[in-house]
């Protein structure tokens, strides 16, 4: 694809000079660096422009302005390598534009800008298809370098589409831009903090002077205060002691929250009052070692805050629930062996010996469940468990080695009752008829490739006569799990190198 410009006056774009192409806009930040020059940025510089892109959302929707990267060329031209879009009001560019060239009759602000290291606005606007664009070149320094031009490119036959901004957010945005071109935003001292939701423009803003006195706010950021208790009007006010006045004694309060609120660092906080929970980020606006003010960010949380802790608790009650449900299940373990001990007859011994194998499957199960907070097991352990145990109740006379190959991976928990279930009777039923008074091996192997699983079960003993009944209480279980529960498939064959081998083939039901 050519390359493309747009002209002053315009309307569209026109094509760039010959042999210029196009960049892949599909390349990162780092790849269209390493494009546009032979004398690529460092590492830092390119940490820095991340530091940048990753918050600059906050500048686009203050000024209520598209937000473009431009990156010098060796042929002295610019190119687009990010772009961010105002929430606040209308974009100026509809269609993607990273990759493309600065247009030339636009190149005189952003080399003005370059000269000077001085924030440049032109000094009138001009047409952009169907509409006026207002513009403001920002250099962006970095270790006294001028790594990259910012464009501030205004839609101005577009309204702001949110009522309560005015032009004190403009004015905070320059303070921001004025930051940049001084090498003191982005901040780069940010600690990560453990409060989740970020707050936007849109969901409120505070501007507040160097002694934290509030000067302006949005409606939005007003009626994050009223949830948290501060009903009077707060302009001209100190906003740590009205925060101060609303939380309890007793409520918890991050570290961060005093720094905060006054607009001291670049971090977050959460204050919680009246059951409200409201997420607070600060910018500060500074001047070299100077302090101007600071921008606050809020936002209500305690919708969300709500229910996460909703579903905290119910992840509690569930885990509860599979804790009693294994417990009660060992309990009947636990009776059905102390009633086989109890009994003279070597049939009901056999009888409740199996009952209780099937009982203490189902229970290794939920006991997988009870430390988990979703509805699938890692059903690898549990297959270790289960094989092992019914390798060990089954062979009471004879040493039979029990082993597994293979990842069974994920498995709801639905399905994994009933392959739980599936892989006791079929290696119960090798060691009690397959390898019946004999040592002997017993592999239990599985390939998995998306949903699709395929689990065999493989012994070394009398081996498999085709034709033979399939009668017996455990592998009539097997059948209808399989079939009913596992919506699969199983067959029993003769090994060449003698034994049985039973081949389960089945789909992993996904979420």
């Amino acid at each position: 694809m050519v390359g493309r410009e747009r002209m002053r006056g315009g309307r569209g774009w026109r094509g760039s000079p010959p042999g210029r192409t196009r960049v892949d806009p599909m390349r990162s930040l780092t790849d269209l660096a390493e494009e546009a020059s032979n004398n690529a940025l460092s590492e830092k510089d390119i940490e820095w422009l991340h530091l940048l892109l990753a918050d600059w959302q906050v500048l686009a929707d203050l000024s209520a302005a598209d937000l473009v990267l431009w990156l010098p060329t060796d042929d002295e031209r610019f190119i687009a390598a990010a772009h961010c879009r105002p929430a606040t009001s209308t974009t100026v560019h509809v269609d993607d534009i990273i990759g493309l060239h600065l247009p030339v009759a636009r190149e005189v602000e952003v080399r003005r800008c370059i000269a000077t290291g001085q924030v440049v606005k032109s000094p009138s606007a001009y047409w952009a298809g169907t509409y006026s664009m207002q513009e403001t070149c920002v250099p962006v320094l970095h270790d006294g370098r001028i790594i990259a031009v910012v464009t501030r490119e205004s839609n101005l036959s577009s309204p702001r589409l949110s009522l309560g901004f005015e032009s004190w957010t403009m004015n905070a945005a320059d303070m921001l831009c004025q930051m940049i071109a001084r090498g003191e935003y982005p901040y780069d001292s940010t600690p990560s903090v453990t409060a989740h939701g970020v707050p936007r423009v849109l969901d409120g803003v505070i501007v507040i002077d160097e002694n934290g006195r509030v000067e302006h706010m949005t409606p939005n950021a007003t009626s994050c205060l009223r949830r948290l208790g501060i009903r009077s009007n707060v302009t001209g006010k100190i906003l740590a002691q009205e925060v101060t006045n609303v939380v309890g004694d007793e409520t918890m309060i991050e570290e961060s929250m005093p720094v905060v609120v006054m607009g001291r660092a670049s971090w977050r906080t959460e204050i919680t009052a009246h059951s409200s929970t409201i997420t607070i980020r600060a910018l500060p606006l500074v001047e070299g070692r100077k302090r101007l003010g600071a921008v606050i960010l809020t936002r209500d949380v305690s919708e969300v805050r709500r229910r996460e802790q909703e579903l905290m608790t119910k992840d509690a009650t569930i885990r509860e629930i599979h804790h009693r449900v294994k417990n009660n299940l060992q309990t009947v373990s636990a009776l059905l062996r102390l009633q086989a001990r109890r009994s003279d007859q070597q049939g009901v011994k056999d009888a409740l010996s199996e009952a209780e194998r099937r009982v203490q499957a189902i229970a290794t199960v939920h006991a997988a469940l009870s430390q988990n907070v979703d509805e699938t097991v890692d059903f690898d352990e549990v297959a270790r468990s289960v094989v092992r145990m019914s390798g060990a109740v089954a062979s009471t006379d004879h040493s039979v080695e029990v082993v597994t190959v293979g990842s069974f991976g994920t498995i709801p928990a639905d399905q994994a009752q009933a392959l739980a279930t599936v892989l006791n009777e079929l290696v119960a039923n090798s060691v009690e008829h397959g390898l019946a008074d004999r040592d002997g091996r017993i592999e239990v192997g599985v390939t998995r490739e998306g949903d699709s699983m395929v689990i065999t079960v493989a012994d070394d003993g009398l081996g498999f006569e085709p034709g033979t009944p399939m009668t017996g209480l455990g592998t009539q279980i097997v059948h209808q799990m399989v079939r009913g529960e596992l919506n699969g498939s199983i067959e029993w064959s003769r090994r060449d190198e003698g034994g049985t081998l039973v081949t389960v083939k089945m789909r992993v039901e996904q979420d």
